[in-house]
């Protein structure tokens, strides 16, 4: 009885060892799986980081040209850093600089028949105005998105300081309104910026006065930084908050109405502008340029009627309307 036992003993521990041998590692089979989502990061690596290990260290010299670029970034939440976003530049602006310099020849010599020597100088011209409209468009589009998330926080403040004045007369938490305001439904521009103070609550554990005052220094929008600092000047002292954020709502209301008739007198100058220069203009310029090419004459240096003309119609028109639709986007108030 006992060599049974002894011997069913042995094999149950035989079994366990050829179980053991058969099964992968488990250090193993978390490289396995870890393999193919090392690759995928890869795959599919973010521009900026991309960038920044190319030239991320040669940046140096040329970060005091993009002086006051971090706050914009900053400002305009932006989740890239002061040295990749200059490095994304750098990188862009010489790939689009190539790329003009490349095509632009041959789209003059083959397609336009214009002669190869004016042709490369032209390559070069559009060379140096990618360069430029790269590195400005770069440097502009930060301060760009600060503008427009100004204007949307100021155009949802009489909404915003009323939905939170209700949630305060109810008897909510500071902190448990700006997560109300992060998760609605439909989400404002405030939502992100409630999202960064319970983020700061939650993960990096400040107190809300704290995660407020962060917010209120690096907001674009004054209207916005002043409700912040009333607000939390009403928690310090103990004040009624509600009734702060209802007064704030009826004065935001006031100042609403007030930009909206201002915006009607903006929109009618801006539709006599398009008139002048987007329909009038280019039509004059057009009938011009077709009569002086059918009279054989009127070269401007280089240029001739016929390349003056496809240079209008191909370049000139549209990207007239491109800042045309930029300049109204940032003038016309979301609500």
């Amino acid at each position: 009885m006992k060599s049974n036992k002894a011997l069913q003993k042995i094999k149950l521990l035989y079994a366990r060892l050829l179980a053991m041998i058969k099964a992968p590692p488990k250090r193993a089979v978390e490289r396995q799986s870890d393999t193919p989502h090392e690759k995928t990061d890869f795959a599919f690596e973010k521009p900026q980081s991309l960038a920044y290990r190319i030239v991320g260290d040669r940046t140096g010299r040329l970060l005091p040209l993009f002086e006051g670029l971090d706050l914009n970034l900053l400002r305009a939440g932006v989740k890239i850093g002061f040295k990749a976003y200059v490095s994304l530049t750098v990188v862009v602006t010489l790939l689009v600089s190539l790329v003009a310099f490349g095509v632009t020849p041959f789209l003059l010599f083959l397609v336009f028949r214009v002669p190869l020597m004016p042709a490369i100088l032209f390559g070069v011209g559009a060379g140096l105005f990618a360069t430029a409209f790269s590195t400005v468009g770069f440097y502009a589009y930060p301060i760009y998105r600060a503008d427009k998330l100004r204007r949307d926080l100021e155009d949802e403040l009489p909404f915003t300081t009323g939905y939170m004045s209700i949630l305060t007369s109810a008897g909510v938490s500071p902190e448990k309104i700006f997560y109300s305001l992060s998760n609605l439904s439909v989400p404002l521009a405030v939502s992100a910026e409630a999202k960064d103070v319970v983020r700061g609550v939650n993960l990096f554990g400040r107190d809300i006065i704290s995660a407020l005052q962060e917010i209120s220094k690096r907001t674009p929008s004054e209207r916005f930084r002043e409700m912040l600092e009333g607000f939390i000047s009403t928690i310090h002292s103990g004040g009624n908050a509600s009734a702060y954020l209802r007064q704030k709502s009826r004065e935001y209301m006031k100042l609403k109405r007030i930009n909206l008739k201002k915006f009607s007198d903006t929109l009618s100058v801006l539709s006599e502008f398009y008139v002048a220069l987007l329909l009038t203009g280019p039509l004059l310029f057009i009938i011009m340029l077709s009569v002086m090419a059918m009279l054989g004459g009127g070269n401007l240096g280089l240029l001739g009627p016929d390349l003056l003309l496809s240079l209008l119609t191909y370049i000139g028109i549209p990207i007239g309307a491109i800042v045309f639709l930029i300049i109204l986007d940032a003038v016309t108030p979301k609500w």
